[in-house]
């Protein structure tokens, strides 16, 4: 029986390779691309459970791709794992901003590939039972299927990662969740993101939601909760 379908991007024809064996051999379908324009269009007309995209691709680098893959209805939610030869900071910040789910430097071991590609599968499969589920609080709605936030009825427009924190406080209003369980909740653990980025999301969201915004406490000392 056929299993996920990975899109792997890699323009080094021995690194694609391995990649593609060591799936192949787990037993998932595999695509390929070499630029960044090519993963687009596979991603736009094959649908993958998943992409491995490279971020120093030729022309179309892999942060361009991820930010037209997350903007695009059609593919916004399949799960990017970035693999970089860099290993600089603000490239995979960014590249978490932008909506990418995990990263990994090279070089990377076969073993590590298949591990974080099983787990973020997994993670998808829990978000997609998590999607059927609309979270209603007083003025505020959470499609989270939709993606799709209305304050006191009117449409909000968030980034990803300020839905993905938004949804994630309001799944269990009155809980308590220090700056790094949300980041850890939002985008897998082990992420160089501060904690000052969290209280960045926070800021933005509450200044888009309004009075809705008041809905998110600060608990000094702690972190945040999503009022009861």
């Amino acid at each position: 029986m056929a299993r996920e379908k990975i899109l792997v991007v890699e323009d080094e024809e021995d690194i694609l390779e391995l990649i593609k064996y060591n799936l192949i051999k787990e037993g998932y379908q595999v695509l390929a691309a070499t630029t960044g324009e090519e993963a687009v269009s596979i991603a736009q007309r094959q649908h993958p459970d998943l992409v491995l995209l490279d971020i120093m691709l030729p022309a179309m680098d892999g942060l361009e791709v991820c930010r037209m893959l997350k903007h695009d209805p059609v593919t916004m939610k399949i799960p990017i794992i970035m693999l970089t030869a860099k290993g600089e900071e603000a490239d995979i910040v960014t590249g978490l901003e932008l909506g990418a789910d995990d990263y990994m430097p090279k070089p990377f071991s076969p073993k590590i590939v298949i591990a974080r590609v099983r787990n973020i599968l997994r993670r998808k499969g829990r978000d997609e039972v998590d999607a059927k589920s609309t979270i209603k609080h007083k003025d505020l709605v959470i499609h989270p299927g939709r993606h799709e936030v209305l304050a006191k009825g009117k449409a909000v427009e968030l980034t990803f990662t300020e839905f993905r924190v938004l949804q994630f406080l309001a799944r269990r209003p009155g809980w308590v969740y220090t700056r790094q369980q949300i980041v850890d909740a939002v985008r897998g653990e082990d992420y160089p993101v501060t904690d000052r980025s969290v209280d960045v999301q926070i800021v933005g969201l509450r200044r888009k939601l309004g009075t809705c915004g008041n809905y998110i406490e600060t608990v000094r000392g702690v972190g945040y909760r999503f009022k009861e």
